[in-house]
């Protein structure tokens, strides 16, 4: 069984047991948490939402909140004298999926 779920603006497709990376949450490690914005659920019954399918919900359990590796940009203006340089690392939280219910 799987399922598509809604968060942080994405759209991630999620099994029993699988590790996702999503947008930071407000949570700590070991902390339950539960999407409710299900758009899809796949297996043996198929249930598309219009726009999100009624009563399921995806529980999943948080491993860790972490950052992910440096990405920087470069702006350069050639006989200008101008450049920038600038970091980001973009915060994330790891969840492991425990549950699909539709």
């Amino acid at each position: 069984m799987y399922a598509v779920i809604k968060t942080g603006g994405k759209q991630i497709k999620v099994e029993e047991g699988s590790v996702i990376f999503v947008e930071k949450l407000d949570a700590q490690a070991g902390d339950k948490v539960t999407f409710d914005e299900v758009v899809f659920v796949g297996g043996e019954e198929t249930k598309i939402g219009t726009p999100l399918v009624s009563g399921a919900t995806v529980e999943g359990t948080v491993e860790k909140q972490g950052r992910e590796k440096k990405v920087t940009t470069f702006k350069y203006r050639p006989k200008k004298d101008s450049r920038s340089k600038q970091g980001h690392r973009q915060p994330y939280t790891k969840v492991v999926i425990d549950s699909i219910k539709a």
